[in-house]
């Protein structure tokens, strides 16, 4: 009976480890040099289509952006309707899958109604690895990696990989390395009070988006 019962608990134990998927980067990797209007300099906002002198002006004075909608608000004063699939196949701000609207969802270009299900299916994400094993079930991998570059999970931080610290757009060495200094965190409080001393409260925001504690 006791070998029995040994046995059956290393097996679940192999099964559970095996059904963890590894903590790996949690933002689609930009494949098509989408802009990050957050981070972009005014040249790079100015290189986008459809952007004209004075929108550029006013997304460098509204920024950080915390939300697609937001951003999204901003370009319809300066851009027609018919022109924000073009504007959005060159800048993004990356939404979160398990915290965005229908609304924000369908701003990714080529996304419809029909993808917007199958996005919302497979809530709650865990990874960014489940998003693209799900959604690779219906497109193929170079339309999967163009979808992903719009999309993130959020990282716990008190486990995250460099990797996946890294992975969040205008993470570097030496911010990564004050995400991990800190470790273990108690709360979100604690990430925006060290993370503080490092870089403005807009910026603390931003990247606050990006991070959670499980």
């Amino acid at each position: 009976m006791e070998w029995r019962l040994r046995i059956g608990v290393v097996g679940g134990l192999a099964v559970l480890l095996l059904s963890v998927p590894p903590t790996r980067a949690q933002v689609g990797e930009n494949v098509d040099g989408l802009v990050n209007p957050n981070l972009a300099t005014e040249e790079q906002l100015a290189a986008v289509p459809g952007l004209d002198a004075d929108a550029v002006a006013a997304l460098m004075e509204a920024r950080p952006f915390l939300r697609m909608a937001d951003l999204h608000a901003m370009v319809a004063e300066h851009v027609d309707a018919d022109g924000h699939e073009a504007v959005y196949r060159a800048m993004f701000v990356p939404i979160d899958l398990n915290d965005v609207t229908d609304e924000e969802i369908l701003l990714i270009p080529g996304v419809g109604n029909r993808m917007l299900h199958e996005f919302e299916e497979y809530r709650p994400y865990v990874a960014l690895a489940q998003f693209q094993r799900e959604i690779g079930k219906y497109v193929d991998d170079d339309e999967l990696a163009r979808l992903a570059q719009y999309v993130y999970v959020r990282i716990d931080l008190n486990s995250a990989t460099e990797e996946a610290i890294l992975s969040i757009p205008g993470v570097g060495a030496r911010m990564q390395h004050e995400f991990e200094e800190y470790r273990p965190y108690a709360s979100m409080a604690q990430f925006r009070r060290e993370i503080g001393k490092y870089v403005d409260e807009d910026e603390v925001e931003r990247l606050a988006r990006y991070v959670e504690i499980r």
